[in-house]
């Protein structure tokens, strides 16, 4: 198949899936009363979707982007990048930009205006946060580069991103698909179906087991999977490559007691598709109309904990619940309700932002809770190298029970694989401690070890960690060393 063959046929399954997405806003709105973009409470303020585009993607992406905040009940309202002004972003409070990059680099020609009377002059920006959704093609080499432009004249004039920078290689629908995680979480919510379904092959569940019996925080548990017979290929041990920084997208299924309200044969149809609040709404349909009427259940994201050279894809995952009391899709699907040796549908998607240096410098290595499983994989990989120049900061509730994978992290600092650990454990003291209160107090060994080179890759959850930890990081290196760090590609975030 020829490139541009794929181009179109990727380009229509996105259309096909905005055309989906668009009828499951209009029935959620029936069914939920979701108020629309018109009628959204005035006392919530919009957030700004401020769009770039030269040739209509973005701008496609940013209405998608629009209809997706307001499902999840945050009104939203769309602007040409064109006509805003730093007074504007100033008072706007929240806002997401979709740009492209066009010709060597530049930006869409009808933003000119705003990169030169707006970007070209200082703005006092330290109310706005703000995420960004730069689109653009790698076979060109100056790749997201008005993206890029735009994200860090945004932090140089004191705005805060809510989530590191989202980059869209020729309209790739598992980048698309993380940016819609990331508009989940401004929402709080991820009911909205995937733009760009991800094409999942087949794992089996091998291995779950719990790793903080007894914590006051959530269960979090190991699980294991490894490539089906006839599924996946290419890759060590019969399964495909992935890198250290890599994401798992998993299909989650519903539970098997959910689906026994409704007729045995209906069983197949709606495993992977929402189901209706009454089974008597699908009185008087064949499977297939019933699967036609149902959304599919959106992806969920997690970070890789192991290397392909092991044979089998691990992750560390928590149990997330609903107010009501019901587990998550995805964290529900695999910690309880998948059986021990069925298939997973899952793909792993590239995350570049998050791939590990290519030389052998230091590696400051950052996280909390379930974020230690994407620092243990670069651990893993740099103890297979021997680049032993690494440090571990890590937080969690307690020592006792939430020291995940307590043994083996020992065991790297016994072995030399790190050079440094710090731990902080929020509830084993009076007052709490956590990863940045860490760093404060090793800033004079963080100054040192970046005056060496070092990368520091951050990974955890995005609310609280993410925000102490650059907190922490600003006062220890300054705001203009830290943007020198991420302009070098050593400065990198997985948070979520």
């Amino acid at each position: 198949m020829s490139p541009e063959t794929e181009r179109c046929l990727t380009a229509g399954a996105v259309l096909l899936a905005y055309a989906a997405f668009c009828g499951f806003i209009v029935w959620r709105r029936r069914r939920r009363r979701v108020p629309g973009l018109s009628t959204l409470p005035s006392r919530q303020e919009p957030v700004l979707v401020a769009y770039a585009s030269q040739t209509g993607f973005a701008e496609e992406i940013a209405r998608r982007s629009a209809e997706s905040l307001q499902a999840g009940g945050v009104p939203a309202r769309l602007a040409r990048l064109e006509t805003l002004d730093a007074d504007t972003l100033a008072v706007a409070g929240r806002a997401v930009f979709i740009v492209s990059t066009t010709g060597q680099g530049d930006a869409p020609d009808h933003a000119a205006r705003f990169v030169r009377r707006v970007m070209g002059r200082k703005a006092a920006l330290t109310g706005l946060d703000y995420g960004l959704l730069a689109l653009g093609d790698s076979s060109y080499a100056n790749y997201c580069a008005f993206g890029r432009q735009l994200d860090a004249w945004l932090q140089t004039q004191g705005a805060t991103p809510l989530f590191d920078r989202v980059e869209v290689d020729d309209a790739d629908g598992g980048a698309l698909r993380h940016w819609q995680h990331h508009l989940g979480k401004i929402t709080g919510t991820s009911e909205t179906p995937d733009w760009a379904p991800a094409r999942f092959a087949e794992w089996r569940l091998i291995e779950r087991r719990r790793l903080n019996p007894g914590s006051p925080g959530g269960p979090a548990f190991h699980l294991a999977l490894e490539p089906m017979e006839g599924g996946p290929k290419g890759g060590p041990e019969g399964g495909i490559e992935w890198q250290a920084g890599d994401i798992a997208e998993i299909g989650p299924r519903n539970a098997r007691e959910a689906l026994d309200r409704f007729p045995p044969y209906f069983l197949e149809a709606l495993r992977d598709r929402r189901l209706p609040d009454d089974p008597a709404e699908l009185a008087g349909l064949s499977p297939e109309q019933a699967r036609g009427r149902q959304m599919p259940l959106p992806h969920r994201e997690y970070s890789i904990a192991s290397l392909p050279s092991e044979g089998r894809l691990e992750l560390l995952v928590r149990q997330a619940r609903h107010p009501d009391g019901r587990l998550g899709i995805g964290s529900g699907w695999l910690t309880e309700y998948a059986p021990m040796g069925s298939p997973i549908a899952l793909r792993v998607r590239s995350n570049r932002s998050f791939h590990p240096p290519e030389d052998d410098r230091p590696m400051i290595l950052i996280g909390n809770g379930t974020g230690i499983a994407g620092l243990r994989v670069h651990l893993k990989a740099r103890a297979a190298v021997r680049r032993h120049l690494n440090w571990l900061v890590f937080g969690e509730r307690t020592r006792a029970q939430d020291f995940f994978y307590r043994a083996e992290v020992e065991g790297w600092l016994a072995d030399g694989v790190l050079a440094r650990l710090d731990l902080a454990f929020s509830r084993d003291q009076e007052e709490r401690l956590y990863v940045q209160d860490r760093l404060r107090e090793a800033a004079d060994t963080l100054r040192e070890w970046t005056a060496e080179g070092a990368a520091i890759y951050v990974c955890g959850s995005l609310k609280g960690m993410s925000t102490g930890v650059h907190a922490a990081l600003v006062a220890a290196l300054g705001h203009e060393a830290l943007e020198g760090l991420a302009e070098e590609g050593l400065y990198r975030r997985d948070v979520y």
